[in-house]
């Protein structure tokens, strides 16, 4: 395995320069290879094709992300947000190839619908995860923190896509911490005092996300 990722990531970079100097339509396999140094069948022995080129880190951190979660976890709420953030951590490793994927992903529409996708696996992984970790869990609230958790990370990774500046992982960790929090099962979960009690009633019509914003607004 170690063997082929300098090869792979050779390729991967080699494309990504082609696709951002000359367009993803009009560059072929065989100019892919030529610049990586590599033959036009290693490249679909390692590869699919074009598409599979960009997304290819993709790919590889998936597999990875099921094999840490597989190991088994005392808390898999966060053992999710520590998945989240070891993809975080491999973009955030080499921000300017992370940039030109990005880039280059925003200006082709079959690329877009590739990253959506993508971005539902992940989704669909660390559901399927807490489903399984947790069998009494409401598949609402997996699949709720599933979400929240993608939607976070991904809100954080486009701050550092879209601009110059380094974000640190620090950013994802506490915009994660919150979101256990808002759950119920961050670090501080259980660290209120044990009349530490809130009393309120609401109608039974009213939206479930009002009921929240206003609980908020008055515990804050």
């Amino acid at each position: 395995m170690h063997e082929s990722a300098a090869p792979r990531a050779a390729v991967v970079a080699a494309a990504l320069e082609l696709f951002q100097d000359q367009g993803f339509e009009q560059t072929s396999v065989e100019q892919i290879a030529k610049a990586a140094g590599v033959s036009r069948s290693t490249f679909f022995r390692q590869f699919g094709g074009k598409e599979d080129v960009v997304f290819a880190d993709h790919e590889v951190l998936l597999g990875q992300l099921r094999e840490f979660l597989a190991e088994g976890h005392d808390d898999p709420w966060v053992a999710v947000c520590a998945a989240s953030e070891s993809v975080f951590a491999h973009f955030a490793h080499d921000p300017d190839l992370a940039r030109r994927r990005y880039q280059i992903v925003r200006q082709v529409p079959v690329l877009r619908e590739r990253e959506i996708i993508t971005v539902f696996r992940y989704e669909r992984l660390f559901d399927e995860y807490l489903r399984g970790a947790l069998p009494g869990v409401d598949p609402l609230d997996a699949v709720g923190f599933a979400a929240l958790v993608t939607a976070v990370h991904n809100h954080v990774l486009r701050q550092l896509l879209r601009g110059k500046k380094k974000v640190p992982l620090s950013t994802l960790q506490t915009a994660l911490a919150d979101v256990r929090r808002r759950y119920g099962v961050g670090e501080d979960a259980a660290a209120g005092a044990p009349d530490d009690v809130v009393v309120a009633v609401f109608p039974r019509s009213m939206p479930i996300a009002e009921v929240t914003r206003r609980l908020k607004s008055e515990l804050d």
